[in-house]
This record gives structure tokens, sequence and C-alpha cells, in this order.
């Protein structure tokens, strides 16, 4: 057992290259793991400052000094984040708040369609199982309410969070920006100089990062706003709620556009029932799914590489775990950052081999 461990621990770990790049990748992920949590505001800074880099980037080749790129880009910045906070979650928080409140409705309405079930299709549904089954669903909608209200407490709880994350990002996302090449100096000396490989791993998977990421910001500010047009349209309630939802949903390939499929669906019967418009509105979502998946997906992510859709789902539900928020919303370049990294390690374990050979 000893001999196998070592053979495999040689064919692996002979190249120095190989071993500072493990090295690296397993400082970065206990630092993220054990401190993460403690960082959390100096982390999202980084990541915000990294996704902003790029528009400082294209100003800068323009021809505008950095200094200038970096307040524009800031100022811009400020300003949409305010008019999120300011203007978009108040609107949220009410139709959230308004949906709490029609709940019991909502509940009644469903029932009295269940109920309606055994007299319009008697050779399907009996009496006793639809009381069964509404029986459970009112236990379910009662978990329901203990978790909306343990979430609004905790909710209270973390308000200094909030004010902490408001006051602290917008500041270390600036200084991020303006002292990108002091704080990276700073931190490459700490790392060893032959770090070749891990220099070569960043640069393949830095273009696909950030070009991922920002094509994500831009599908969810599409696909919430083009579904949030329609749901005004048709007038269905709680429309900027939906939206956002449906916005959102987008960070989950395959899984979230069929999780928020239900509520946009319920609202939708409860409010009109099983008639036309009920049916046109979800042919209209369906439509915007569709257009998403195979017209705005492919214009924005060309260059992504192709994941597995097992690949694609392992790695939400793995980095998704870990880091919450941002591990779904990296889940595919960080994917990709594996495989690049693997492939990294199959070209260095032939290194040696090769100089053996001619040797």
């Amino acid at each position: 057992m000893t001999k196998l461990f070592v053979r495999w621990f040689r064919r692996n770990f002979s190249n120095p290259q190989s071993v500072i790049l493990a090295v690296i990748l397993l400082f970065l992920f206990l630092g993220l793991w054990l401190i993460g949590p403690i960082i959390m505001p100096l982390l999202v800074a980084v990541v915000i400052a990294y996704l902003l880099e790029w528009a400082v980037s294209a100003m800068q080749k323009s021809g505008l000094p950095r200094n200038a790129a970096v307040v524009l880009v800031f100022v811009g910045f400020v300003t949409i984040s305010l008019t999120i906070v300011i203007g978009i979650i108040p609107l949220v928080g009410r139709q959230l708040e308004s949906l709490f409140s029609d709940l019991p409705s909502m509940a009644s309405r469903i029932n009295s369609m269940l109920m309606a079930l055994p007299e319009k299709y008697p050779d399907y549904v009996t009496k006793e199982q639809l009381e069964d089954f509404i029986q459970k669903l009112g236990g379910n909608f009662g978990n329901i309410g203990d978790v909306l209200v343990s979430f609004s407490l905790a909710s209270f709880k973390n308000i200094v969070s909030v004010l902490i994350y408001m006051i602290l990002v917008p500041l270390l996302v600036f200084f991020f920006l303006k002292d990108k090449d002091k704080i990276l100096t700073w931190f490459l000396r700490w790392l060893p100089d032959e770090r070749q490989l891990s220099t070569r791993v960043w640069q393949e998977v830095d273009g696909q990062i950030g070009a991922y990421a920002r094509g994500k910001v831009v599908e969810i500010f599409i696909v919430g706003l083009v579904s949030y047009i329609s749901f005004v349209f048709f007038g269905l309630n709680y429309a900027l709620l939906l939206g956002v939802l449906v916005g959102f949903s987008v960070l989950i390939p395959y899984i979230g556009a069929t999780i928020v499929t239900i509520p946009v669906a319920l609202v939708a019967l409860i409010q009109w029932g099983p008639n036309d418009t009920f049916l046109y509105l979800i042919i209209t979502y369906f439509i915007i799914q569709a257009l998403d998946g195979n017209v705005l997906v492919p214009l924005l992510f060309s260059e992504a590489n192709n994941l597995h859709p097992v690949a694609i789902i392992a790695a939400v539900l793995f980095f998704g775990g870990i880091w919450g928020f941002w591990g779904v919303f990296f889940a595919i370049p960080l994917a990709t950052l594996v495989v690049a990294v693997l492939d990294a390690w199959d070209e260095a374990k032939s290194v040696p081999e090769i100089q053996s050979q001619a040797s």
C-alpha cells in the first residue's frame, strides 16, 4: 500500500511547479473556508472590484487616465447600487409583505379550486384523497410561516451587518480599483518565485471568469426586466417580485428556472384561474425561458468552456454549499478553473517523464 502511494505521489508531484500549484490552491481553499465568513465584506469588495476592472481597463484603452476612469466607474457603481437599494428593494419588500398578508386568502382560493376537482373529475380524484392532500398542504403552509417569521427576526438582527456592507464595501472597492497595482505587487511578493504553472492556469481562466461574471449580470438584468414587463402587461400581481425571482433564477442552470416556474404559475392560477389569460402568460413565460437558453446564453457566453450538465449541477451544489450566493454565481467559472488545473497538472506530470526518457 505504501509503495502504491509513493508511486502515485512521485507521478503527480515530481514537478516542483505542481507542488507549488497544489500548495497555493490548498492555502486559498482553507483560508476561504476557515476565515471567509469573518472577512466576507473584503471578499465581496474583491469580487466587485474584479468585475468593475473591465470597465476601468476599457476606459484606459480609450485614452482616459486610470484615476479618472476609476472615479467614473466608481460613481456609476454607487449610482446603480443606490438605485437598487433605494428604488427597487423597497418595492420588492412591499410586494413581499403584501404576498405574506395575502397568503391566507390565496390558500382559501386554492382550497376552493381543489374542492371543485372531485365534481369535475370524479374518476380521477376522490374527496377523501383531496381532504388528505389539503391537510398535508396546510401543514406545509404552517412550516412556511414559521420559516418566514424566523427569517424576519434574523433580518432585523442583521441590520448592523447590512450597514457595514453599505459603508465598507464601496470604500474597499474604490481602493482596490485605485491601488490595484500596489496591492497585487504586495500580494505577489509572498508567493514563490517558481509559480509559472500557477500563473499560466490563472491566465487561462482569468478572461473566462470575467466574461462569464459580466455576462451573467447582463443575463440577470435582461431576463428579469423582460419578465417584469411581461407580467405588468398581463396585470399579474407581485410583478416586480416575480420578475426579480425570474432574473436571479438564471444563476442556477437547469434548476433555477424550474423552481421559479412554480410561484409564477401559482400566482397566475390563483389570480385568474385556468382561463385564457393564465395560458397566455405561461406561454409567454416559457418563450422568455426558451429565448434565454437558445439565444441570450449562446450570445453572452460564446467563449465559455462547454461543461457537461452533471458537472455544472455538481459545481453549483458544491460551491454554493461552501460559499453561498457567490459560490453559485461563480460555480461554472470555478468548475472551469478546476478543469484548467487538472489539464495543467497532466502536462506538468509529463515533463519529468519526458526528461527521464531523454536522459
